[in-house]
């Protein structure tokens, strides 16, 4: 409470969506609460003969738990200008409203408590999840442990008991000693000891060596996931890892061994999917600067070998993994994997997924003064929509080579935390119906991010930090209308342009702002932006995240799951709104399910016993997050439309508009169709002649005459053309209003 210096504030105003409303701002240690009233309305009462009487408003508020704040501006009252005093508040749940003070000292007295509440605390258990006490149906449930990961490979069909179908459960890692971010159980093949595991260890990046996530029921084909292999420039190589990953290779086989009919060819693909594309990012980016030019296409490679045609999937750009050779990281030679074949997808970092997302922000971020579509332009610059169709891309080709092909596949990238438990996820979700049902999904999320080590406290910002609180200067302000209109009735709407533009001015150089963009473009327009982590600071005694490894990682996970809910309407028990409430306790730190790194963290930390679970909430509200189209789960590979299988259409692609707080169409009206042009089987962008390499080994010439893709020029309404007239064309920083 010592954080709070001013608990409760009247006559305050709020702007969202276009629209003022008068209430009271409450703190509490983990809210932002504001409360108005309801407008009155008139209904007939039966006492007064049928004559309308005047109801009362019903009080409403609007909760906002303080880590979901993505970035807050304080601006102080003008004396040139008599503008009163305002708080701008960016969440990560796309939620976006302006308050309005009466006093200047009350404004500072608010922002100064949202800012040490959000960023100046002492550590990860001062979240609200330490804190919460459930009530209702969801206080006497407990599904901390929905996942139990012998369960889960008992249903595959491996268990100590049962009869040995090439896999056995390693204990090597019970203690957390042998790879800190992995799970204490690993599945590994029946034929490989804890020895050669151990040796193995040392030639994979954190010792994430390739161990199993998933076996198919009826080919018994897997997907295994690892991190990338330490060969660097010399071509390192571990005859362990070999071993080890041909072992996982011929677990199907009958006799135990592979068919090598494929080893007559070197068996690289490259598949450079420009669309699609840890802390080993940072490093990654920097290295593909330093190295020269290698994005070049081997024009004459091709893919050859029988029916099985087992898969390394490295889902990083190919000059990505070949400059982090440079480093001692990089990528499997196949020449000593001959027993399979590699694709490159080609999905970018984490650093470029969270620009891609500052764009969208960027198009949609004045949501709270500006009741306008947003920029389908901007929206269309940002990409976004080019990295959610690589992921069901990449995840379509996991998923073909397992179920059609009956082939292993084993997924990498650098660390194997982000861009692998989404293709891993992804491709789950695609081959068994078991993980569209709402448990289903909820043990995939445990498995593949929970136990599998996705950095979720550094990737999602919990902590924050100071850089995202920015005191402005007094200038021109956002003025509402009504009691605190002091310019004497000016148009809310003109004072909400006029007011936007010297707000969000790139080039502004007050020296009253209390946050350094550190070179990463302005920080009032960084949502996701900036080091990751956990840093001190500036006292030097609290702990903040690193916005540099902040990234929308799990989020692109759910917006691509929505794709296949969309595309798959019955095939899905749970609804949208389940991802979309799973997304905003991603950021609500209300549960002790996402605080944390790994399942080693989790333990240390004792969250099971300190905090509650987020499957709590959906499973005491189940009825709230059941799709009423689903079709049971029932599995007919001879009936259309009931298959074991899902494909996802890649040109059907679409803008998750329920998530980004728009209608759909506002946001995939008058787009263009598909999304992404597919020639050959690859993936294409829109744009100048670019070639691609799909998996059959053609080098496809695209231009933007044959084929349609995002990036085209939209009419702007005619809306939309006035508002820009009012506010004067784009700053010299290219920003419009």
């Amino acid at each position: 409470m010592d954080k709070i210096r001013i608990s409760k504030v009247e006559a305050v105003q709020i702007i969202r969506h276009g629209t003022t409303l008068n209430g009271a701002l409450h703190l509490t240690p983990h809210h932002l609460i504001f409360s108005h009233s309801g407008p009155s309305h008139s209904q007939d009462h039966p006492s007064a003969g049928g004559l309308e009487i005047l109801v009362p408003p019903k009080p409403r508020e609007l909760w906002i738990t303080y880590p979901i704040i993505s970035f807050c501006t304080f601006r102080p009252s003008s004396v040139v200008s008599r503008l009163a005093p305002s708080i701008r508040i960016r969440c990560r749940d796309f939620t976006y409203v302006t308050f309005h003070f009466l006093k200047e000292l009350e404004a500072r007295d608010v922002f100064e408590s949202i800012k040490a509440l959000t960023c100046q605390l002492d550590g990860i258990e001062k979240l609200y999840a330490f804190s919460y006490r459930p009530q209702g149906s969801e206080k006497d449930l407990n599904f901390w442990n929905i996942y139990n990961p012998r369960d889960e490979w008992k249903r595959l069909g491996i268990s100590e008991k049962s009869a040995d179908r090439g896999w056995r459960i390693s204990k090597i890692n019970e203690e957390y000693k042998f790879s800190p971010t992995y799970p204490a159980l690993l599945a590994v093949p029946s034929c490989v000891s804890d020895n050669v595991i151990n040796y193995a260890g040392k030639y994979r990046s954190r010792a994430r060596i390739p161990v199993l996530t998933y076996l198919h029921p009826i080919n018994n084909c897997s997907i295994t996931r690892s991190s990338q292999p330490l060969a660097g420039f010399r071509g390192n190589r571990s005859a362990q890892d070999e071993r080890l990953v041909e072992a996982i290779f011929s677990t199907s086989q009958p006799s135990g061994e592979l068919n090598h009919k494929s080893k007559t060819h070197k068996q690289t693909v490259i598949a450079e999917f420009e669309t699609i594309a840890t802390e080993l990012e940072p490093l990654e980016d920097t290295m593909i600067l330093a190295a020269p030019e290698t994005r070049k296409i081997e024009p004459n490679i091709k893919v050859y070998g029988a029916q099985q045609q087992n898969l390394i999937v490295d889902a990083r750009p190919t000059v990505n993994a070949i400059a982090m050779q440079a480093v001692g990281f990089g990528s499997e030679n196949m020449e000593n994997y001959k027993f399979a074949t590699k694709a490159y997808l080609g999905i970018d970092n984490i650093h470029v997924m969270r620009n891609s997302l500052n764009k969208v922000i960027e198009a949609i971020k004045d949501s709270d003064i500006n009741p306008l579509p947003p920029s389908r332009e901007l929206l269309a610059k940002s990409g976004w929509l080019k990295h959610i169709a690589g992921l069901l891309n990449g995840a379509s080709l996991v998923t073909r080579q397992v179920g059609l092909q009956h082939s292993h596949v084993l997924i990498h990238c650098s660390d194997g935390w982000d861009r692998t438990s989404q293709l891993s996820a992804l491709s789950q979700l695609c081959l068994d119906p078991y993980y569209r049902s709402l448990e289903g999904f909820m043990v995939l999320v445990e498995k593949d991010w929970l136990s599998f080590g996705h950095m979720f406290r550094h990737r999602s910002g919990h902590l924050s930090h100071e850089k995202w609180f920015s005191i402005q200067d007094a200038g021109l302000r956002i003025e509402p209308s009504g009691v605190l209109n002091t310019t004497g009735g000016a148009n809310t709407l003109e004072n909400a342009i006029l007011s936007a533009k010297g707000f969000f001015n790139n080039n502004n150089n007050n020296r009253d702002l209390t946050i350094d963009s550190e070179g990463e473009g302005s920080p009032s327009m960084d949502f996701f932006g900036q080091k990751m982590g956990v840093t001190k600071g500036s006292s030097g005694k609290h702990e903040m995240t690193k916005p540099k490894e902040t990234s929308p990682v799990f989020h692109q996970f759910l917006d691509a799951t929505y794709q296949l809910l969309h595309q798959h309407p019955t095939r899905f028990e749970f609804n949208e709104r389940f991802l979309r409430r799973l997304f905003y306790h991603l950021y609500s730190c209300q549960y002790g399910t996402f605080l944390y790194n790994s399942e080693k963290e989790r333990i240390d930390a004792n969250a099971k016993g300190k905090t509650r679970c987020v499957w709590d909430y959906f499973l005491s509200r189940r009825e709230q997050f059941i799709n009423s189209k689903y079709d049971g789960g029932v599995v007919d590979d001879n009936q259309p439309g009931m298959e074991r299988l899902l494909f996802p259409r890649i040109d059907e692609v679409k803008w998750w508009s329920e998530l980004f707080g728009r209608s759909d169409e506002e946001m995939n009206s008058i787009r263009p169709n598909p999304v992404i042009g597919i020639k050959g089987g690859v993936l294409v962008d829109g744009g100048t002649n670019t070639e691609f390499q799909d998996f059959n080994g053609v080098v496809s010439n695209s231009s933007s005459d044959e084929v349609n893709y995002i990036g085209k020029s939209f009419d702007a309404l005619e809306s939309r053309n006035k508002f820009r007239k009012q506010a004067g064309e784009s700053n010299e920083n290219g920003m419009k209003f």
